[in-house]
């Protein structure tokens, strides 16, 4: 059974379908959060939903683009819970542009959210991360087989995946770093893209539906727990098999 008794989390994008399943799963294995996301207020809501009591999560509003609000994260996680033991970065943009139509400004937002936010809040933790903790990067099957109008969420993804193995290499064997790549998932990023095609791409499903959430969530924990105590700088993917990696 997986267990996070003592232990402290670190959630960016807390307000995301998959990411507010994530910390669902983890309170109820025994973990205590801290939950980041760029409205404070609307996240405010969401912990107190989860943690009437107030004693096991604490909320805060966090720009993963700014350096210095990683930083600030990470202070109110250790001052709050006295460790950090995990992390899991989850805070992503999805807009839809061709590249031939596509601002310079939004490339660079895209960028800067799904892949300097990795960045700056991996970097921030991995001094305050105690011996034996976890790192998991959301990243996503776009950057893996690329996404028609999304190619700069996929180009993030796909860097996301890549600075996953890195960065495994350099924190073991102290850390385990480790990324979800989520397809189709039931949640309110991907209702645009299934009102143009999804027909088209459950079609193209094996397991022929939507993922849930709360399954990639499980992926999450799985990969944060001791029962993946020999996995490091892998991507499991959760898409019914829309995607089947080589």
């Amino acid at each position: 059974m997986i267990g996070f008794d003592g232990k402290v989390l670190l959630l960016t994008g807390a307000q995301g379908g998959i990411a507010r399943a994530t910390a669902e799963r983890f309170l109820a294995h025994g973990a205590r959060l801290l939950l980041t996301d760029l409205d404070g207020t609307a996240l405010e809501e969401l912990g107190r939903r989860l943690d009437p009591t107030g004693g096991r999560v604490l909320t805060m509003a966090q720009d993963v683009t700014v350096p210095a609000d990683a930083l600030r994260a990470v202070t109110a996680a250790v001052e709050r819970f006295g460790r950090l033991d995990l992390l899991v970065t989850a805070a992503g943009l999805y807009p839809e542009a061709l590249v031939r139509d596509m601002p310079d400004d939004e490339w660079r937002r895209v960028i800067a959210v799904n892949l300097d936010g990795v960045f700056f809040t991996t970097r921030a933790a991995i001094p305050a991360l105690a011996p034996g903790g976890a790192i998991v990067n959301v990243a996503s099957m776009a950057g893996h087989r690329g996404s028609r109008a999304h190619a700069h969420y996929a180009a993030a993804k796909g860097a996301v995946t890549s600075f996953t193995r890195s960065l495994a290499l350099e924190l073991a064997p102290a850390i385990r770093v480790n990324a979800v790549a989520p397809g189709l998932i039931d949640t309110p990023m991907v209702q645009p893209l299934m009102a143009a095609k999804g027909e088209q791409l459950l079609a193209q499903t094996p397991l022929g539906r939507l993922g849930r959430a709360d399954e990639v969530a499980d992926a999450v924990a799985f990969l944060c727990s001791d029962r993946a105590s020999f996995i490091t700088g892998e991507t499991l993917h959760v898409n019914g098999g829309l995607h089947i990696a080589g």
